[in-house]
């Protein structure tokens, strides 16, 4: 693992950063983060809100993470990810774009088309660690780096490097770009580009108050305002890539300047209509652009840009009150979750495309669940949330983060996956050439998008509506919570995942009645995901109702467990020092899916608490390709505080399948290990197993050469 403190030193060096330590600056009463709504203030006072989201989150400036399962996750994300990243940047010329583009140093582009967008946003994600952590050292190499940024953006406000390099003459990649401004949204990411930029100036304003980022932000959004709009002499098309919808409602709620909110609404209108648009073309399903968002119902195309759109259309809708958005997304995540979602909570099942596959279409080894497609569902389904108040939407956020998401960054925090197969057989080099983890790509849109995302998670712990006060998710640390009456602090003890035991001591500034909605995860009421596409197979634990076990206390006294929409509620009038006590059973589930899913059928994968398991081979004697778990093989569990950074490993008497010279197969009793999900590939390459066959016919059937998973189908 790299030494933090020497990681950063090193880094420092690299990026000239210098100068001294500067006074603590005065925090901005909101956070801009990514996913979370902010930048309300400003906006209500100079044009007022017609309307928000009914739920709030608590920003992470009011939720302090403490030592434990997130906080190690977080604090290497600053101390070495960040870091990391800018130094990749540096090295690879993406960076050095925007001085080349600014005329003060001679070179061609390096890297791909929209390598802007990277360096976007690992600001962000370096904005939103300022925000939290104030490190002068940091802010100093960000106002540099910002300066070229700033240098680089033409005097109407267009910034795109490698257009600015080149001009119109050719160039390799101007068969992506296109000849001239605008002209090849399919595919230039131009716009793409500028939605990060929004976030990342919003955030790095919202953090230091500085508005050099903002104010190149600004120039440029006023340009493309002009372009682009159903005016005379105006533009009508929409981005290849969604993103700069997300980024323009983060300037509306900045500066509370409509025109901002319904560019975005531009975009989103005039998605699969091909009147007035250049010879009233329209892309097609890769893009979502084949129909009227407000007219999709299945979840197709690139997996990224529909989630990071249905994110985007969920902003909308919360500000303009757009029911028929509202009733879009609603139909489309019941298709994703019900058909279309891995139990990791990745989704894009096909590397060609980066795309959707039909419904129902879940491969393992081949399954492409890129990280950024994790995170764009981690953020759709926050913002469902907030529309819906439904612990379901949450259920699907925590399986994102703990499995599909977290399975992307080593815990090192300088190596990634881009890909999340269920499934390797430690040939397939299916992380973009390699078989285990890469510390950089060509394209590298994951890596620096998760540095702008794990600041972010304490901002999913709290939310609250009127004197409503919702507890979605578990780790120790406090949270300072603004309610309709009052401000309530509440300090949460807990070692989630490792168990689910969780004390809550509130403490409002006086006695204030409100209601507290404390989420019951789905794994313990019985629901592996909400729809039919995976359920839990029938156990020991689970024979009686599923909430059996599960003790609720206030103040030391047994409460009814009372549930409304996923959630415990206690409503009460509250006191400095009232307790609450929730002990979950955390017992070994057995999951299967829906017999429509072809590739795990008479399979079987296991799951204890929020986290998905597998055969890794490092911990087993035998091929996990070869394994077997009978549905009576009892399964047992041991803390191993020294495994890969403290896991509950499960064990069981399984069997091994083998085939003789002349094609027999034999089975023998074996002990099958598994470990967390998130926590493979940490121990060199080799084979590993999620969905596990239950029967010796399953691995006969898959063995057939006609019936063989093409791992490397593209």
């Amino acid at each position: 693992m790299i030494c933090h403190v020497r990681c950063f030193a090193d880094l420092s060096s690299a990026f000239s950063f210098h100068g001294k330590y500067m006074c603590r600056y005065k925090f901005w009463l909101t956070l801009f983060f990514w996913l979370i709504p902010t930048g309300l203030l400003l906006a209500e006072q100079q044009q007022g809100n017609a309307g928000d989201y009914p739920i709030t989150p608590v920003p992470p400036t009011s939720v302090q993470v403490d030592d434990g399962f997130w906080k190690q996750r977080i604090e290497t994300n600053r101390k070495v990810t960040i870091p990391y990243d800018f130094q990749k940047c540096e090295e690879t010329g993406r960076i050095a774009n925007f001085a080349i583009a600014a005329g003060q140093i001679d070179g061609k582009h390096q890297g791909f088309w929209f390598n802007d967008s990277d360096v976007f946003k690992v600001i962000e994600g370096a904005a939103a660690s300022l925000a939290l952590h104030p490190d002068p050292v940091l802010e100093k190499y960000l106002d540099e780096l910002i300066a070229k940024i700033a240098a680089a953006q033409h005097e109407d406000g267009y910034l795109y490097t490698i257009r600015t390099i080149h001009g119109e003459k050719p160039f390799r990649l101007q068969r992506y770009t296109g000849k001239t401004r605008w002209a090849y949204l399919e595919h230039s990411h131009e716009l793409y580009n500028m939605g990060h930029l929004y976030e990342a100036a919003v955030a790095y304003y919202e953090a230091t108050g500085k508005r050099t980022l903002l104010d190149v932000a600004l120039k440029n959004v006023d340009l493309i305002d002009q372009v682009f709009g159903e005016d005379e002499g105006q533009r009508i098309d929409v981005p290849g890539h969604q993103e700069i919808e997300i980024g323009l409602v983060k300037l509306y709620r900045t500066t509370g300047e409509r025109r901002y909110l319904e560019l975005a609404q531009f975009f989103l209108d005039h998605r699969g209509v091909p009147e007035g648009r250049k010879e009233n073309r329209i892309y097609g399903e890769y893009w979502q652009d084949h129909q009227p968002v407000t007219k999709q119902t299945e979840a197709v195309g690139h997996a990224v840009r529909a989630a990071y759109m249905y994110s985007g259309m969920a902003d909308v809708a919360a500000l303009t009150g757009q029911k028929d958005y509202i009733d879009a997304i609603d139909r489309l995540w019941e298709n994703v979750v019900g058909k279309k979602m891995y139990l990791t909570g990745g989704i894009g099942a096909r590397h060609h495309d980066e795309a959707f596959g039909e419904n129902y279409e879940l491969p393992n080894g081949s399954a492409y669940n890129e990280t950024c497609a994790a995170i764009a569902n981690a953020m759709w389904n926050q913002r469902m949330f907030l529309l819906h108040g439904e612990s379901q939407y949450i259920d699907v956020l925590e399986r994102v983060l703990y499995n599909g998401f977290l399975a992307g960054i080593s815990m090192e925090g300088n190596t990634f996956f881009y890909p999340n197969p269920l499934s390797s057989n430690s040939e397939y080099r299916f992380n973009k050439g390699a078989v285990g983890r890469q510390g950089w790509f060509d394209c590298s849109c994951c890596p620096v998008n998760i540095v702008r995302f794990l600041p972010a998670v304490a901002g999913m712990v709290y939310a609250h509506k009127e004197n409503n006060l919702y507890v979605n998710l578990f780790m120790p640390g406090k949270g300072t919570i603004a309610l309709q009456d009052g401000d309530v602090e509440i300090t949460q003890d807990t070692r989630y995942p490792l168990d689910a035991k969780v004390d809550l001591t509130l403490a409002p500034d006086a006695p204030l009645p409100f209601t507290l909605r404390l989420r019951i995860p789905g794994w313990a009421r019985g629901e592996c995901v909400p729809g039919n596409l995976y359920r839990y197979l029938p156990s020991k634990e689970a024979q009686n109702e599923w909430l059996h076990g599960v003790k609720l206390l206030v103040n030391g006294q047994t409460f009814p467990l009372k549930l409304e929409s996923g959630y415990a509620t206690i409503h009460r009038t509250w006191k400095k020092g009232d307790r609450v006590e929730l002990e979950i059973p955390m017992p070994v589930r057995r999951v299967v899916a829906d017999e429509k899913v072809v590739a795990d059928r008479g399979r079987v994968a296991i799951e204890r608490g929020p986290l998905v398991y597998c055969l890794e081979q490092v911990d087993n004697q035998q091929p996990v390709d070869r394994a077997i778990l009978p549905d009576n093989a009892a399964l047992t569990t041991q803390f191993e505080p020294d495994l890969l950074g403290g896991v509950i490993a499960i064990e069981g008497q399984g069997d091994v399948a083998t085939q003789d010279e002349s094609g027999r197969w034999q089975q023998q009793q074996a002990t099958l290990r598994l470990i967390p999900y998130y926590a493979w590939n940490h121990r060199g390459n080799g084979k590993m197993e999620v969905w596990i066959p239950r029967g010796i016919e399953t691995l006969k059937q898959a063995n057939k050469p006609e019936e063989k998973e093409t791992a490397g189908s593209t």
